[in-house]
């Protein structure tokens, strides 16, 4: 006898209990906060209430996360938005929605400095302060980093590299970018000298400066016959073409404008926020993921000397569509260390496969094994994923009864009780995860079956409706913000 269909919450009581979960109470990442120094004043961040006791669970301050929600699960009035209210420091936030800014800006201006990067005017903004991408250019190894972005920015994910032309090309913009910053330029130079493969003035810069080996890199170049150079310098500049583009280039170049100039060195020693916007296959977005990295990379060179080789108040990023605006291939290696730095990080991708695309099937796993807290928020029709996930969440033994009659002159009635195992969940429950429901796989802990908690349910609703009255194009409704 097959079950019947039981609704999802009546699978929770085969999940996690009250005891699996005391870690992620309130009471329990406080006591990991406090044995941490960090702040207590928000003990963590929000994950929902845990089914069927309805306790309220969180991620701690040493907690990576891994989200994956279909469109329209609620991911940003569930997950992103009670996220950034829990920062306790500085905030990066990656969006492609204008929504969560509107949310959350006022807020966290009360807490600090709000800076919006916002080239493809996805906000409306004016670029009110600029941010120099060769302030990231301290030495070889972080040329060759920012030279790695906009390279795979530059090919269609999932594309295959040309075995020559593309490596070559990457390591030529690495050297280019390395001389521009060491002759004080702006980025803009940078295409200049790309665009013609016969002037040797970044050589000269090279060498001037004490960069002798990539100088004679960029001069064997030159050196090369027309058709092998001019590849290799086609291949560098596709990889920075949006320089031409002043709708991009106003963001990170002073253009004689008496701006602040954003420095992630000093952003991360304060309680500033980054709300860093980007639309995929915009010109651009590129440099937009760099920013992203950039400061990334600060906190963590500021937890390196920072006591006990972490950053006293937790820094968290907030990367929603992170296939885009963290399109970083060393992302999954750092994972497994950030949440012993401080360095909090929330990459919600719309799909399994979407971070498959970015950063290989490997580098996917390595990701989802490095986070502690991996969040299924539904909306997904991935067979092979849904598999895995309903294997993850184990089998119950439902008892069937059967009754058996012998008719007769003997006629008897027997009962007979049998147990099979089945999926707690299989493919079809999770095909139809209803909104409000998500599965939240924890290190060591039994799955979790939780109830969503948006923000309009949580203590500072009003905060986020003022700063959406305030922000908000007119006439949008509050409940645009749903996605």
């Amino acid at each position: 006898l097959r079950r019947s269909r039981v609704s999802v919450d009546a699978a929770a009581r085969h999940l996690a209990d009250p005891r699996d979960i005391a870690h992620l109470t309130e009471a329990g990442v406080t006591a990991t906060a406090r044995r941490l120094g960090a702040p207590t004043t928000s003990p963590g961040v929000p994950i929902g209430r845990a089914l069927p006791s309805r306790q309220r669970i969180y991620g701690s301050w040493e907690d990576m996360h891994l989200d994956i929600w279909g469109t329209r699960t609620g991911k940003t009035t569930s997950r992103a938005i009670p996220a950034i209210l829990a920062a306790p420091g500085c905030l990066l936030v990656t969006s492609n929605k204008r929504d969560v800014v509107d949310a959350t800006r006022l807020i966290r201006d009360r807490a600090g400095t709000v800076w919006v990067f916002d080239p493809h005017q996805i906000a409306g903004e004016d670029p009110t302060w600029w941010w120099n991408p060769l302030s990231y250019v301290t030495d070889v190894d972080k040329a060759m980093r920012l030279a790695a972005i906009f390279a795979d920015f530059s090919r269609a994910v999932g594309a295959k590299q040309d075995a020559y032309f593309d490596p070559k090309g990457e390591q030529l913009l690495a050297y280019m970018l390395l001389a521009a910053a060491a002759a004080g330029e702006p980025i803009t130079i940078v295409h200049e000298w790309l665009s013609d493969p016969t002037d040797a003035t970044p050589v000269d810069v090279l060498r001037r400066t004490g960069h002798h080996m990539p100088a004679h890199a960029v001069q064997g170049v030159i050196n090369y016959a027309d058709k092998q150079r001019d590849g290799i310098y086609g291949t560098a500049e596709k990889a920075v073409s949006w320089l031409v583009n002043p709708a991009v280039t106003r963001w990170i170049t002073p253009g004689g404008r008496r701006t602040p100039e954003f420095r992630p060195e000093e952003f991360v020693r304060g309680t500033d926020t980054l709300y860093s916007l980007s639309m995929e296959g915009r010109s651009g977005a590129a440099v937009v993921a760099a920013l992203n990295v950039a400061v990334i990379e600060a906190a963590e060179e500021l937890s390196t000397r920072s006591p006990g080789g972490r950053l006293p108040v937790p820094f968290l990023g907030v990367l929603d569509e992170a296939a885009n605006g963290v399109r970083w291939r060393d992302l999954p290696d750092r994972y497994s260390h950030y949440g012993s730095r401080g360095i909090i990080l929330m990459t919600i991708l719309q799909s399994w496969s979407q971070g498959v695309e970015v950063w290989g099937d490997h580098g996917m796993r390595k990701l989802r094994d490095a986070a502690n807290i991996r969040v299924f928020g539904g909306g997904q029709l991935d067979a092979a994923f849904l598999e895995d996930l309903s294997r993850v969440l184990g089998e119950f033994e439902p008892e069937t009864t059967s009754i058996s009659v012998q008719r007769g002159a003997g006629r008897s009635r027997s009962t007979t009780v049998s147990t099979r195992p089945e999926r707690i969940l299989d493919l079809a429950d999770l095909a139809a995860l209803p909104r409000g429901r998500a599965i939240v796989l924890a290190s060591g802990t039994r799955p979790i079956l939780i109830e969503t908690e948006p923000w309009t349910r949580g203590p500072r609703a009003a905060e986020v409706e003022e700063s959406l009255a305030r922000y908000s194009p007119p006439g949008e409704p509050v409940e645009a913000v749903d996605a």
